[in-house]
């Protein structure tokens, strides 16, 4: 677990923590996103600067504050899929038709990661080795979710009001990768939610703190929810494992009667 990159939450950085826990490294800076997000606004004004300098829905526009980024340190979608658009990732809406999405849908294991946004927090779930890891910059750790769980976990996110992204494409390699392949990790102890007290020391406007604490009272509901979905996907696994016995017994009992 510890060759796992995982940074924890620091002011309204989310973004970036995110895509350094996809990455798997210190790939992405505040400096480097708010230059892709300046990028994204100078194509926007250039469009809008096609109906006219005149024109008062450019002079609107230009009176509008950034849709990509503001100083609290959120960032948008669009900022977040040309930054993985550098590693030759593509981020792909979990419930369109696009057909990486349906087979995610279909068994959510078989894909190499996800990127999740609510409201103004993102985080990053991604196979590393052969299991999964949340890797929530709100926990104070990766924590390790099993394959039986994964499709429980993605399906209660989406009822929380988590949009759910499908990373498709070749992740660059990383130590934790090839380390857990060969020792896969077990977690007797999950993850904490990291605390009150370094959530109030969260830099940023008053608008930021109010949606960080949203963020982070989001992820306690699923913290708290863990539990309950977990003991759930252990008794389905359970039930699968005592069908698979029964029709055993079944085989054997046939057997021993045709003998």
């Amino acid at each position: 677990m510890e060759a796992i990159f995982h940074e924890k939450q620091e002011g309204s950085l989310c973004a970036q923590h995110c895509l350094n826990a996809l990455l798997q490294g210190q790939y992405f800076s505040p400096t480097d996103l708010a230059d892709i997000a300046s990028q994204l606004d100078e194509q926007e004004r250039q469009q809008m600067a096609e109906a006219g300098l005149q024109s008062e829905a450019y002079r609107r526009f230009l009176e509008q504050p950034s849709s990509n980024y503001d100083d609290s340190g959120f960032f948008s979608v669009q900022v977040i899929d040309n930054a993985v658009r550098v590693w030759a990732l593509e981020l792909v809406p979990y419930n369109s038709k696009n057909p990486v999405a349906r087979n995610a849908r279909q068994d959510p294991t078989q894909q190499k990661a996800y990127i999740c946004n609510f409201r103004e927090h993102w985080l990053t779930i991604r196979k590393l080795g052969y299991q999964w890891f949340n890797l929530n910059s709100l926990l104070t750790g990766p924590e390790l979710i099993s394959d039986t769980y994964l499709n429980m976990f993605l399906t209660q996110l989406q009822e929380e009001g988590y949009s759910i992204f499908v990373v498709n494409g070749e992740l660059p390699e990383c130590e934790a990768d090839e380390l857990l392949k060969v020792i896969p990790a077990v977690q007797p102890i999950k993850p904490r939610l990291i605390t009150e007290k370094a959530a109030n020391k969260m830099e940023g406007t008053e608008e930021g703190d109010e949606d960080y604490q949203l963020a982070l009272a989001e992820s306690k509901h699923l913290v708290e929810n863990d539990d309950r979905a977990l003991q759930k996907a252990l008794q389905m696994s359970m039930e699968e494992n005592l069908t698979e016995e029964e029709m055993l017994k079944e085989a054997i009992a046939m057997s021993m009667q045709n003998e």
